[in-house]
């Protein structure tokens, strides 16, 4: 039975159920809300606007037709060089090695720069590429190829500019824990495409998760089953979805079924709504012991498919998890979220430094992003997929130092002021560049964007209009945007 389906049998049994013995054993709570309501401090569903909702379970519908059916982003987590990727300043090269300006220090925050850096000049040579002329660095020779299908954001700001808090602003719309994520927001208002496959999917690579953890893939407030569910691309696909050994399929079932029974009746004697996304939860996980290890196969995929995405299947790898983006993405998932770790290139060390590990993790990434690219559009499935590439702040034009000394390796500090994201279709305008940063690539001159622009621009894609998906929670229509103006940035649209 579908998810659907079971929360509204459960809902409409539990409202049979209702009589005046529940509502006096529960009167403490609801004789005060009633007179509340009379103070008219309380806003009944029916004043909200349209598609809001104080406690909903199912999803809801779009408020207009959407561009995009699904998302498929790619965060590196630590935060790339904008600088050495996609900003091209090359005023800044005839800086290099000079004393930063102090109007560039005087207010600013920063996680270790103290006293007077060095200006550090872009470390690889761009060139122009694609007919919309779009400047990249070598170190991405393969997404070169692809670049008149992409959309360029190169101001995006944030309030953040340490990594956890940052992560979560990107991926929450807020700095603390407890909120849903992107994935959540959307899988609530689209529901899955596919019963047997969960709506939002994570997949890691890098070796290490991210610093916000399992918080950035978080349900929040939501019910919980619109939560991430972390996928491997190594061993079994999912943990602890198996049965235990000497249990088939058969005993598996009649377990649930008598357990599903018990889960009904403590719903309808209590009406907790996390009783019916446990029983959703375990019919998702009956259905995905043979649905995902199918959708996770990568060895179903033809040899030019694996040469493309320069896979390794059986292994831990970006280009593994880009590969089943797409496979995950033919079969329904409405979210899919990768994080690669490593990207964190302050120059403490050589895997840390802009000449060491920044390249290691360009050249694990490029052919992959490049392949998925060419992938979707030639299946067709481009137009109506939104792929999103981003990390969580930007870099400093100057040269990163600790303790006012400069360090052995090269890199650069957090700069949350301006960096540089990327979208490809999905509605969103190919070949197509926004905003501009100043000569030194450190703060916009035009068109700055902050990520809840970000957020209301890719819930417009999807169809929805930010300021009507809101979920009620401790007294307030919470939003992905937050409560301060947020606008969708109609000049990236196509």
């Amino acid at each position: 039975m579908k998810v659907e389906a079971i929360l509204k049998e459960a809902e409409e049994r539990r409202v049979e159920r209702i009589t005046r013995r529940h509502f006096l054993q529960n009167c403490t709570t609801g004789l005060g809300a009633i007179w509340y309501a009379t103070r008219g401090a309380a806003v009944s569903p029916g004043a909200l606007p349209e598609h809001q909702s104080t406690n909903p379970s199912s999803p809801v519908w779009p408020h207009h037709t959407p561009r995009a059916k699904r998302v498929i982003y790619l965060h590196m987590v630590g935060a790339p060089s904008q600088l050495e990727l996609f900003d091209y300043r090359p005023e800044l090269k005839k800086l290099d090695g000079k004393d930063c300006p102090e109007e560039f220090l005087k207010g600013k925050r920063f996680a270790f720069i103290q006293g007077t850096p060095k200006m550090l000049g872009p470390q690889y040579p761009f060139e122009r590429h694609g007919e919309s002329g779009a400047w990249i660095s070598d170190r991405l020779p393969h997404f070169t190829r692809q670049v008149d299908d992409v959309c360029f954001i190169k101001t995006m700001q944030t309030e953040q500019f340490n990594h956890g808090p940052a992560q979560l602003l990107v991926h929450t719309g807020q700095a603390r824990m407890g909120y849903p994520s992107m994935g959540s927001w959307v899988t609530w208002g689209l529901g899955s495409e596919n019963e047997d496959v969960p709506g939002f999917m994570v997949l890691l690579s890098g070796g290490r998760p991210p610093r916000a953890g399992k918080a950035l893939w978080s349900s929040g407030f939501l019910p919980s089953v619109y939560q991430g569910v972390q996928c491997r691309s190594q061993g079994e696909p999912v943990l602890n979805v198996s049965n235990p050994s000497g249990i088939s399929r058969d005993v598996r079932r009649v377990a649930l079924d008598s357990l599903n029974r018990l889960n009904r009746q403590t719903y309808e004697d209590f009406g907790d709504p996390e009783t019916l996304t446990r029983i959703a939860q375990y019919e998702m996980a009956f259905r995905m012991q043979t649905a995902v290890p199918e959708v996770m196969d990568l060895s179903k995929e033809p040899a030019a498919i694996h040469e493309m995405y320069g896979t390794a299947p059986g292994k831990e790898s970006f280009a593994n998890n880009c590969l089943l983006a797409r496979r995950l993405a033919e079969h329904g998932v409405r979210f899919i979220q990768l994080f690669d770790w490593g990207w964190d290139s302050h120059g403490s060390n050589r895997g840390e430094s802009l000449t060491g590990g920044f390249v290691d993790k360009c050249r694990q990434v490029d052919q992959p992003i490049a392949a998925l690219l060419k992938d979707l559009k030639q299946r067709g499935m481009l137009d109506d997929t939104l792929v999103i590439w981003s990390g969580e702040f930007g870099r400093t034009s100057m040269r990163e130092n600790r303790g006012g000394t400069e360090m052995v390796f090269v890199g650069r500090d957090h700069n949350p002021e301006a960096f540089t994201l990327w979208m490809a279709g999905g509605g969103a305008k190919a070949g197509y560049s926004f905003g501009e940063t100043d000569p030194m690539g450190y703060l916009p001159i035009s068109n700055p964007v902050p990520l809840r622009d970000f957020h209301a621009t890719i819930l417009h894609l999807l169809g929805f209009d930010h300021t009507k998906l809101a979920y009620g929670f401790q007294g307030l229509q919470q939003k992905l945007t937050g409560v301060k103006p947020a606008r969708v940035v109609e000049e990236v649209i196509a």
